[in-house]
């Protein structure tokens, strides 16, 4: 790795786009949310023209000026869960909201939570609850310089298509471990084998809270760092990755202070890894400070 002296003498020119992509991934507006609670639990928001066709399903939800709850009488996660299902799908055909994408998300407010019930990925907005992923930082070592493997999304993908990303990154499924997910998204988007993909280190946890089209985002992504042998090549196996790029660390840190190139949350993930080995410090970012904050945003 390039020694540490060497890398805090390096200058950068704009020392504000770092924390453009903070704010850019944390640009909300709460007044516009009111509060979704299950079981007496705070767990997410719901924005008011949602909780407004959600008071057309009074067996399934109790809205208020003050609140979204869940019916008392769903009194567990699976009930819960079924009858979100199905009114999510009434909006979806009446009103266009998100479909369903078969996939289920735990609703709790930390992941270590037992969740009191889940949903739909592609609606987890609408309801404004935290959704956890991983992010896998996969580095290289070439002498004495630092590399990182970056993928790029395939053009069809819904969200950032044909923007850059981790080397491995997803959602986290209800039902896996962070762990077990890692190295199902590490075979299907890199081929990495299972053996090298648990040797992945978890290295922190990054915050953002962000309004979209339906509602908004207050995710938490787990990141990892995992070191790939020199002569190990990544190989897309399930269509989400056009290819995989081995770039100079200084390549990176270029993209992402000068352009729009990497995912929007990618980016706060990648500057994370370059704070912790080095690349930036307090001697050559006036903003470290700021961005080392900003990473650990929500709601």
């Amino acid at each position: 790795m390039m020694p540490l002296t060497v890398l805090c003498a390096l200058r950068f020119a704009s020392v504000m786009a770092f924390l453009d992509h903070i704010a850019a991934c944390n640009r909300h507006d709460l007044d516009r949310f009111r509060p979704f609670v299950v079981a007496d639990h705070h767990v997410g928001w719901v924005r008011g023209d949602v909780a407004w066709h959600l008071e057309h399903h009074p067996d399934t939800f109790s809205v208020t000026t003050e609140a979204v709850c869940v019916n008392r009488k769903l009194t567990d996660p699976e009930t819960r869960s079924q009858a979100a299902d199905r009114v999510c799908q009434e909006l979806s055909a009446q009103w266009n909201t998100p479909s369903l994408r078969g996939e289920r998300y735990r609703v709790a407010r930390r992941f270590s939570d037992q969740p009191l019930m889940t949903l739909d990925r592609g609606v987890v907005s609408l309801f404004g609850v935290r959704a956890f992923g991983v992010h896998v930082n996969g580095f290289v070592h070439d002498g004495h310089k630092l590399k990182l493997w970056v993928a790029k999304r395939a053009v069809d993908k819904a969200v950032a298509p044909g923007k850059l990303d981790n080397l491995v990154a997803g959602g986290q499924p209800a039902h896996l471990s962070l762990m077990d997910n890692l190295v199902k998204e590490a075979a299907e988007e890199a081929d990495i084998p299972e053996t090298l993909a648990r040797t992945a280190k978890p290295v922190g946890v990054i915050s953002y809270c962000l309004e979209d089209q339906w509602g908004l985002k207050p995710d938490v992504m787990y990141c990892y760092d995992l070191e790939i042998p020199a002569g190990f090549i990544p190989n897309n196996t399930d269509g989400e990755v056009e290819h995989f790029t081995l770039m100079d660390v200084e390549e990176v840190v270029h993209r992402i202070r000068t352009t729009q190139d990497f995912k929007f949350n990618v980016n706060l993930v990648i500057m994370d890894f370059l704070m912790r080995h080095g690349v930036l410090c307090p001697d050559n970012e006036a903003d470290y400070a700021e961005i080392a904050h900003g990473l650990k945003r929500g709601w």
